[in-house]
């Protein structure tokens, strides 16, 4: 079999294996994770994520999702717990055990003690009558699937399936407490996800820097503002301080002839120009640009200009 064969037949493996998932879903296993998505919602303290092996990475990956979106929670090594580390499980936590088997003996202490102190248990597993299905309060019972390895021994598509239902149960969390996009620049401060995050107003030129001239301005000072402001292009404003046009590079190229230096603003600009409001986040704002194919916009209170943004703001950031 070909390398290609072999990838095209372990992502159709796969694809059933997300396939069974769904379908579980809409059977006992969804009523499990509505209950424990409410658990997990009136709890005082964290999600309590640990597993061993491969399910073990699986769950740092899945607290990390819960933390990132809203619902605080963080790995614990089953293999520590018992050396100490069960103290940072309290009773206000919510414990959710990964075990594909459900018979793995490093979650022992760990389950053990959320019988203890009446610890919530939520076990994620594919057999019922497992040790953690048989001990936990609330059993995500997953759908038998085929490995995508081919003597069924790495786990694939169980821990492919295991990993889905954790996003799911992530998103749904996040869509139940209501957290936003602005939660997440909170949670998401640096990197592109950061930059793509942030607002306009954080990012736009205001006061001295805003390239602007009334409508009777004549075109021979209004020229020499374009330039001097840098930005490719000059906000045309009325006698309220509204904005009324905008003048381009185009603009002048399109009535570049003897009458342009003794030409008014009003007589040369374009008018309604895009603008954009400055609570607009800076994706959606280099989202118009490309739409628009432009490299500026101004960023207005109402029809009052306030400041204005180059897409090479956007770009220094990593909103791109």
């Amino acid at each position: 079999m070909s390398v290609l064969d072999s990838i095209g037949k372990s992502l159709e493996i796969g694809q059933a294996g997300l396939v069974a998932l769904r379908e579980a879903v809409d059977g006992p296993l969804g009523e499990s994770v509505v209950k424990a998505a409410g658990r997990i919602l009136k709890a005082p303290g964290r999600v309590i994520v640990t597993g061993m092996g491969k399910s073990g990475h699986i769950g740092v990956k899945i607290a990390s999702t819960f933390s990132s979106t809203g619902t605080p929670a963080y790995f614990v090594h089953p293999g520590e717990a018992s050396h100490g580390d069960l103290g940072m499980i309290s009773q206000g936590d919510v414990v959710l055990a990964l075990s594909w088997s459900g018979e793995t003996a490093e979650l022992a202490s760990i389950i053990t003690y959320s019988r203890r102190f009446a610890v919530p248990l939520i076990g994620m597993t594919s057999r019922a009558e497992s040790a953690l299905g048989r001990s936990s309060d609330i059993c995500l019972l997953m759908p038998q699937v085929v490995e995508a390895c081919p003597h069924g021994l790495a786990p694939t598509t169980s821990t492919l399936i295991q990993l889905a239902l954790g996003d799911c149960l992530a998103i749904a969390l996040l869509e139940a407490r209501g957290f936003s996009a602005q939660d997440f620049k909170t949670f998401h401060p640096g990197g592109s996800l950061g930059g793509r995050l942030k607002l306009v107003g954080d990012l736009m030129h205001t006061g001295d820097r805003l390239p602007l001239v009334p409508e009777t301005e004549p075109m021979s000072t209004a020229i020499v503002t374009m330039s001097a402001k840098s930005f490719g292009c000059l906000g045309v404003i009325d006698g309220g301080g509204n904005l009324v046009g905008v003048i381009t590079d185009g603009d002048l190229r399109r009535n570049m002839g003897s009458e342009l230096l003794a030409a008014k603003a009003a007589d040369v600009m374009t008018r309604g120009p895009k603008t954009i409001a400055a609570g607009t986040m800076a994706a959606s704002a280099l989202e118009t640009m490309n739409a628009s194919r432009i490299s500026a916009l101004f960023v207005v209170d109402g029809n009052r200009p306030v400041g204005i943004l180059h897409i090479h703001d956007l770009l220094r950031v990593g909103a791109g």
